[in-house]
C-alpha cells in the first residue's frame, strides 16, 4: 500500500507540469534548485550542487553535476540517494570534494571529475559542517560539533562522541542549563560548539588525525544557523587560518560582536584576535592572493544585525585598516577577489534586485556588473565570471560572463521542461511618495491570463526580515506566482526598513514598526490602485510572515478596512513576551530601544495585543512548531484572540517546522491552504 501511495502522489506532482497550466505550488516544490556552483581550477568546467524533489519521501535530495564552462550538457557525479553537497574542486581539478552521508554521519568524500566511484577521504564519529581545502592542496579544514571541555584533547572528535553517548540503562531525557541562548532557531543547546579543526592529507589520500584550531574559544565556527565556509579562509601559502567567531564575553544571546581571527595552521600558537576594536560585527575574513592583505566585512553598530556591512582591508605587515568604498551606501555580503588581485565582487540588495557588483581595491570605485534578477551565487575565473541567476519568472541557471559582466550567457537550463508548459505573470515595479516625502519602491504581478478591462482579487504580500525586501527573484517560500497563477494579481511593497535604497531607509524600521512601513503600506496600497486598473479594491487580502506576520496581526486592529482576510505566518503578536521568549535578544532589544525592563513603553507603542478589541476580519494563523525565533505560544495567542472575539479564524500548525515550511509536501498544504483561504473571501460571492 504505501508503494501505491508513493507512486501516486509522484504521479501528481509530475502530472502538474506534463501540459500547459498556471503556475502553481506543486510546480514550486518539483523545481531543480542549483546550488553551490565553484569554477575548475583551469576554469573550463564547473561542479555544482542539484537539488531534486523526492516528493514521495517529502524530502529534497541533492547531488554532485559537472557541466562545461563553454556548454553542454551536464554530468552527474553522485546518485541523488547520497545525498552530497558541497562540491569543491582538488588543486590539480582532477577530483571533486564533496559532503554526504556515511553510515549515518557527515563525511568527506572525493569523486574523479570525469565520473567513477566515489570514496570518503575520511571517517570521523561526528557530522562534518562544511570544510574547506588549503591551496597546496595538502590539509582540510573542518567544522564540527565539538564540546569545548575536550579542547585539550588529543583527540577532540572521540572525546565529544564519548560526551555525547549516555548509558544504555539512563532513560532520563531533562536539560539542564546554567546560562542563556538555551535554543536557537530550531534546535535546543546540547552543549556544543561548531569548532575548527585541520586535518592532512596523506599521500594515500585520506584524511589523518585532525588538530583543533580554535582551541579554548567558546563560539561557534562557521556562525549559526546560517553560517557557511566563507567565514573561515587559508592564506595563499597555507600556513595561515583566518576565521571569524562572536565574542561570548559580552553576552551571546544579546551581543552580535563578531571578530576575525588568525591562526597558524600548524596549530602551534593560539588565535590572534584582529578586530578587538571593533565591538560590532566583523565577518567573513578573505586573504588577498598575494597574502598582504585581508579583507573583511564589518559593521559599526554593536547590537545591530541589518547594520551595513563595509568592505575592509587589513594590512597584515603594519597593521593598518581602511573601508575600501566608503561612499557605497550599500550591505556587502561574502567576497571574492580577482586573478590579478585589482577587483573584489559581492552581491547585495539595490533597488528591487540583487546584483553582482565589482570594487576596484585601488580607488572604492563600485561597478554594477550584472543587474536584473538576483544573483544567488558566483564564482571569479581567470578569464570569466560564473553567475547563479534567478528572477521572478525563473528559477536559477547557471550563466557566463566576462570579468566586467558582459556577454551574460546561459549555460544551464534545468528546468526547461517544465518551464515550457508553465504560465506565469507578467511583473512591473512602480515608485510612490512615501513616508516623509521619501521614494518608496514597489511591483505589482498580473495574473496569469490577464485580460484588459477586468478586475482581478488582490494578494497583498508583506515581506518579512524587517530589514528585507521583495526583489525579482524566484522565491520557494513566497513565490508571487503561486497567487497570480490561482488568479490574483499580486501587489507587494518595499516599505521603511527594506534592503537596497541606502542604510538610512534600512535604519527607519528600527523602534517604529508600526509607524512608518504601515503609511507606507497605506500609500503603496492607494498608489497600486490609482495606477493598475485592474486591482480589486473591495477582494483584496493582506498577508506576511515574520515581520510580515507581526505587520498583519497590526493591520488587523490598526488598518483593517481594505482587506477581505488576512493571513499571519509565524508572526508576533506581543512584543514584550517576544522581548523575553526569542532566543537572539539582541534583535528584540535593537528593534524596540533597550531591554524589557528598561524601556517597557518602547515594546508597548506597537503592540499589537494592545489592538485586539478592533479586530474584525477573518484570519488565518500559521505557525511552525520548532520556530524558536517566534515561539509558538504567539501564534496560538493571536488565534485564541480571534477565537474569543468570535472573528472567523482558522489556525495551521506545523509540528515538523521551523520559521519556514521547507517539506514538499508541506508547502503544497501551506499553498492549498492559504489559496483557500483567499478564495473564500475574495470570491464573487463573498463579496
Amino acid at each position: 500500500m504505501k508503494s501505491l501511495i508513493a507512486a501516486f502522489l509522484l504521479i501528481v506532482a509530475t502530472a502538474a507540469s506534463a501540459a500547459p497550466h498556471p503556475f502553481d505550488a506543486r510546480d514550486l516544490v518539483m523545481m531543480d534548485r542549483v546550488g553551490d556552483q565553484v569554477l575548475s581550477p583551469d576554469g573550463r568546467t564547473i561542479a555544482l550542487q542539484l537539488r531534486e524533489t523526492d516528493y514521495a519521501a517529502n524530502r529534497g535530495r541533492n547531488s554532485i553535476w559537472t557541466v562545461p564552462m563553454a556548454g553542454g550538457k551536464p554530468t552527474r557525479l553522485t546518485d541523488a540517494g547520497l545525498n552530497a553537497s558541497m562540491p569543491r574542486w582538488s588543486v590539480d581539478g582532477s577530483s571533486v570534494y564533496f559532503l554526504a552521508a556515511k553510515d549515518g554521519v557527515n563525511q568527506l568524500w572525493r569523486v574523479p571529475a570525469k565520473g567513477g566511484d566515489a570514496e570518503v577521504v575520511g571517517s570521523f564519529s561526528l557530522d562534518i559542517g562544511s570544510y574547506k581545502l588549503a591551496p597546496d592542496g595538502r590539509s582540510v579544514l573542518i567544522a564540527v560539533d565539538l564540546f569545548v571541555a575536550c579542547a585539550e584533547d588529543p583527540a577532540p572528535i572521540v572525546c565529544s562522541k564519548k560526551r555525547l553517548d549516555k548509558p544504555a540503562d539512563d532513560k532520563s531525557t531533562g536539560m539542564l542549563f546554567t546560562q542563556g541562548f538555551v535554543r536557537h532557531w530550531d534546535t535546543w543547546s546540547d552543549g556544543r560548539r561548531s569548532q575548527l579543526l585541520v586535518a592532512e592529507l596523506g599521500d594515500d589520500g585520506k584524511l589523518g588525525e585532525p588538530r583543533l584550531l580554535t582551541g579554548s574559544l567558546d563560539g561557534d565556527v562557521p556562525s549559526k544557523p546560517f553560517g557557511d565556509d566563507s567565514e573561515f579562509a587559508f592564506s595563499p601559502d597555507s600556513k595561515t587560518v583566518y576565521f571569524n567567531l562572536r565574542n561570548l564575553n559580552a553576552g551571546e544571546p544579546w551581543s552580535t560582536n563578531f571578530d576575525v581571527y588568525s591562526v597558524p595552521a600548524d596549530g602551534s600558537m593560539a588565535p590572534t584576535n584582529h578586530t578587538a576594536d571593533n565591538p560590532a560585527w566583523d565577518s567573513s575574513p578573505l586573504p588577498s592572493r598575494d597574502g598582504k592583505t585581508l579583507y573583511y566585512l564589518a559593521m559599526r553598530r554593536p547590537g545591530f544585525e541589518a547594520d551595513r556591512f563595509a568592505i575592509m582591508a587589513l594590512d597584515l605587515a603594519s597593521g593598518a585598516k581602511r573601508e575600501v568604498a566608503p561612499g557605497w551606501d550599500r550591505s556587502a555580503s561574502a567576497l571574492k577577489e580577482s586573478a590579478d588581485g585589482k577587483t573584489l565582487y559581492t552581491t547585495t540588495d539595490d533597488l528591487g534586485q540583487h546584483p553582482l557588483f565589482g570594487i576596484d581595491v585601488a580607488t572604492g570605485k563600485v561597478s554594477k556588473l550584472v543587474g536584473d534578477g538576483q544573483v544567488a551565487g558566483f564564482d571569479v575565473g581567470s578569464k570569466a565570471l560564473l553567475i547563479s541567476r534567478n528572477d521572478l519568472r525563473h528559477p536559477a541557471d547557471l550563466y557566463s560572463a566576462d570579468l566586467r559582466g558582459r556577454n551574460l550567457r546561459q549555460i544551464t537550463r534545468f528546468n526547461a521542461a517544465r518551464l515550457k508548459d508553465i504560465r506565469t505573470g507578467e511583473f512591473e515595479f512602480f515608485t510612490f511618495k512615501g513616508a516623509d516625502g521619501a521614494t518608496v519602491q514597489g511591483y505589482v504581478v498580473k495574473p496569469v491570463g490577464f485580460r484588459a478591462g477586468k478586475k482581478y482579487p488582490v494578494a497583498f504580500i508583506i515581506h518579512g526580515g524587517p530589514q528585507g525586501a521583495m526583489t525579482n527573484d524566484f522565491h520557494y517560500r513566497w513565490n508571487p506566482q503561486t497567487y497570480a497563477g490561482q488568479g490574483f494579481a499580486v501587489v507587494t511593497i518595499n516599505f521603511h526598513g527594506s534592503t537596497g535604497y541606502g542604510q538610512a531607509f534600512t535604519d527607519a524600521i528600527s523602534q517604529d514598526w508600526g509607524g512608518k512601513p504601515l503609511e507606507d503600506l497605506q500609500l503603496g496600497w492607494a498608489a497600486a490602485l490609482k495606477k493598475y486598473r485592474f486591482l480589486d479594491a473591495d477582494r483584496a487580502c493582506a498577508l506576511g510572515a515574520s515581520y510580515g506576520g507581526y505587520m498583519i496581526n497590526w493591520m488587523a486592529g490598526n488598518w483593517n478596512d481594505p482587506w477581505k482576510c488576512l493571513v499571519t505566518h509565524d508572526g508576533v503578536f506581543d512584543t514584550r513576551a517576544m522581548g523575553y521568549e526569542t532566543e537572539e535578544l539582541w534583535f528584540t532589544e535593537w528593534e524596540n530601544g533597550g531591554t524589557v525592563y528598561d524601556n517597557p513603553e518602547g515594546y508597548e507603542k506597537f503592540n499589537p495585543l494592545n489592538h485586539v478589541k478592533d479586530w474584525k476580519v477573518p484570519m488565518l494563523v500559521v505557525q511552525g512548531d520548532h520556530d524558536f525565533r517566534i515561539p509558538t505560544t504567539q501564534g496560538l495567542a493571536v488565534f485564541n484572540a480571534l477565537q474569543r472575539r468570535g472573528i472567523p479564524s482558522e489556525l495551521l500548525v506545523f509540528p515538523d517546522e521551523n520559521h519556514w515550511v521547507l517539506k514538499p509536501q508541506n508547502s503544497v498544504q501551506w499553498h492549498d491552504t492559504v489559496n483557500d483561504w483567499l478564495k473564500r473571501w475574495t470570491s464573487v460571492e463573498a463579496k
